[in-house]
């Protein structure tokens, strides 16, 4: 979710009106994801690189996300939305953890769709965490396979990422879902992200949907794939 400074500086806003406005858009984007029967949605909100920011910002930013949790749990429930976080917790501030945990185990029971946030996330410390669990638990090298390290990545249970959407024209990932993201389609809108509205992913699932993907098959096999498919 890019462009929130940017899209306040251009306004002669301070950097943290963008991103009271990007948990605007956050909710717009969720609230769209849930009418539409999309299952999955990752939103990534931390990562460990963004510790060296201003300490103020950093203050601003999680305080903020505490009083969107308090404000949006209801509407969480009411919408059958689990809640997860994925990243390190234990070093977040003890007021984000205590809520982080309450709206997470409020939502546990909840089917319709699951809303993680990524945070103090790093892709490359997932997949390092996930290597050290294999080793801790003695699992021999012969037995560590693409299935056995995907069951201890945050993401455990759930599926890779068809889509990738980065908003405001930045055209890399960042350390995002590294592991998870191996044939995912990406999308990169110029629009700075407090103006990315339900509109504006409507667009961009619109452009998804005309791909075709390949998952590393010739052309041939995927219309052969379809075939099948359509037969069955």
């Amino acid at each position: 979710m890019d462009g929130n400074g940017r899209w306040a500086t251009s306004r002669g806003l301070p950097r943290s009106e963008g991103h009271r406005a990007g948990t605007e858009a956050a909710r717009g984007v969720v609230t769209r994801c849930r009418e539409l029967g999309i299952r999955h949605l990752t939103l990534y909100t931390f990562s460990k690189e963004n510790w060296g920011r201003p300490a103020d910002e950093v203050k601003f930013l999680f305080d903020l996300l505490v009083r969107f949790l308090n404000r949006e749990l209801d509407t969480l429930l009411q919408q059958s939305i689990r809640f997860l976080v994925l990243g390190e917790m234990a070093d977040l501030p003890l007021a984000t953890r205590k809520v982080l945990s309450h709206v997470i185990g409020k939502t546990a029971h909840c089917t319709e769709m699951t809303l993680n946030l990524a945070l103090n996330y790093s892709g490359r410390e997932e997949v390092l965490r996930a290597c050290r669990r294999l080793i801790a638990q003695g699992v021999p090298p012969e037995a560590v396979t693409e299935e056995r390290l995907a069951a201890e990545l945050y993401t455990a249970g759930q599926p890779d990422p068809d889509l990738i959407i980065r908003t405001s024209g930045e055209m890399r990932l960042s350390g995002y879902l590294l592991w998870q993201s191996a044939y995912s389609e990406f999308a990169f809108p110029d629009t700075l992200w407090p103006d990315f509205t339900p509109a504006a992913l409507d667009a961009v699932l619109a452009e998804f949907k005309g791909r075709t993907r390949r998952f590393g098959l010739t052309g041939e096999q995927v219309a052969a794939t379809r075939g099948e498919k359509d037969a069955s």
